[in-house]
């Protein structure tokens, strides 16, 4: 099947590269990234934590400015081998594994039936918001969590765009999706980070067997759509938007949970059945520049569709039922702000703050994250010193001894020329308390990336 793939690929790439030379037309501007990352963890035995090499390959062809295509795809020899018997020896695929991950591909008309009107189509990234890599109104594509250290990076979906011009300062923008695509959650041992955490009134030493079930929504478009306006310009220095979407979240929370006993030794089964919720989600975003300083912020009220309240029948291990809410049909906010500036000796510092990870839902459950890079070029701008980057997170700050995590992740880069840059850096992480990152204190890690732009 990956060879037929494989096959089409290549077969596209080599008709696109030739059309332009029948029609003597420009051909398309090739563009990407070959990058290598791996990671070793910091504790005996020291297994190795990651390990990737990518080549991140985008296509671009103009059409006398009346349209243009653009596309990315993904070609990755990913992860370890999984090998059992000397029967999967036999298999390149599995030998060697990797990975075609198709990301965007869109067309783009201009001026499409009247002067003002550009359409978008194809798969795509909604690219809402203002933050740096974190966005709280982008919500019309689910996140990509595989590497949860490569935060904003989210899948394309199958979208249509209009962006209609109103005059030189105001433009209006809308979108729909058609499709549902859920969110990707981490490899391995770091799955849960993200996922709701449920406690049950039985020991855990009693359960032998934990499954799940996802309800997808039906497919139909009542149920898989997604769609958004945005009314956007640019005023007194300051570009700024207000949106609103409607739109299913791409991380599952669970509604019903079965538990039985699984043997004669009255051990456990667990089934649990999760859904994935509806918002609303009404937002606005700026960003500018005030005396030098970069600043930005975002802000959505996130309005529940429906209440998602969790039933938990025990009644085959004899105890009552119970009920848990887990998410509760009230508004709340998600905001972030931030700033940056480029100081006269050329480094360079960032800084984020940001309440509500996208994980986090209802009013009392979002927890505090305060983000900061600082970078500073020496040796003839040949070496990039990051000494203090990381995130300092509060769960709750009547209690924050108990309650919190902090990431440091220094790092040095050399530049051996424009296009590339090799890093070596530390992870460190330690916390308490029931936030996302508190979970990953035995995830300190040594990380090794080269990267080359062309």
């Amino acid at each position: 099947m990956k060879a037929v793939i494989f096959r089409i690929i290549y077969l596209c790439l080599f008709t696109w590269l030739l059309i332009p030379a029948v029609a003597q037309e420009p051909g398309p501007e090739i563009s990407g990234e070959w990058c290598t990352d791996q990671r070793l963890l910091l504790y005996d035995p020291y297994p190795w934590s990651w390990s990737e090499n990518r080549l991140d390959l985008g296509l671009k062809k103009n059409f006398q400015g009346k349209a243009s295509f653009s596309a990315n795809v993904w070609f990755r020899s990913f992860g370890f081998q999984f090998l059992t018997g000397t029967r999967q020896l036999f298999n390149k695929d599995e030998i060697s594994p990797y990975q075609i991950d198709f990301r965007e591909a869109w067309l783009d008309l201009y001026g499409f039936i009247v002067p003002n009107l550009d359409v978008r189509i194809g798969r795509q990234v909604i690219t809402w918001g203002r933050g740096d890599r974190l966005n709280p109104t982008r919500n019309l594509n689910p996140p990509d969590l595989e590497d949860i250290w490569d935060f904003g990076r989210s899948h394309g979906v199958e979208a249509v765009k209009l962006d209609y011009y109103l005059n030189d300062v105001f433009f209006l923008e809308g979108v729909y999706v058609p499709f549902f695509r859920p969110a990707t959650l981490p490899r391995g041992d770091l799955a849960s980070v993200f996922s709701t955490s449920m406690s049950l009134p039985v020991p855990s030493t009693q359960i032998a067997v934990m499954t799940d079930t996802l309800l997808m929504p039906d497919n139909r478009p009542g149920q898989t759509s997604s769609y958004g306006i945005k009314l956007g310009g640019f005023i007194l220095g300051f570009d700024f938007s207000l949106s609103y979407s409607f739109f299913r979240d791409g991380l599952p929370v669970p509604s019903y949970t079965d538990v039985a006993f699984a043997d004669e030794e009255f051990n456990l089964a667990v089934n649990t059945e999760l859904l994935f919720p509806r918002f609303h989600a009404v937002g606005t975003d700026m960003a500018g520049s005030l005396a030098g300083v970069g600043v930005w912020g975002e802000m959505a009220l996130m309005i529940p569709d429906k209440e998602v309240i969790m039933h938990i029948d025990l009644s085959e291990i004899g105890y009552s039922d119970l009920e848990s809410v887990q998410l509760e049909d009230k508004p709340y906010f998600r905001y972030l702000m931030g700033a940056d500036y480029t100081f006269t000796d050329g480094s360079y510092m960032n800084f984020q703050f940001l309440h509500g990870f996208f994980h986090e839902r209802g009013k009392g459950n979002l927890n505090d994250y305060f983000l900061l890079e600082y970078e500073k070029k020496v040796a003839q701008e040949k070496i990039v010193l990051k000494p203090v980057t990381g995130a300092i997170v509060i769960g709750d700050w009547k209690n924050v001894k108990e309650d919190h995590a902090l990431v440091w992740m220094p790092s040095a880069g050399y530049l051996p020329d424009e296009n590339t840059e090799i890093t070596l850096g530390i992870r460190l992480i330690s916390g308490k308390g029931e936030t996302a990152f508190a979970g990953l204190d035995r995830r300190d890690e040594f990380f090794v990336s080269i990267r080359h732009h062309f």
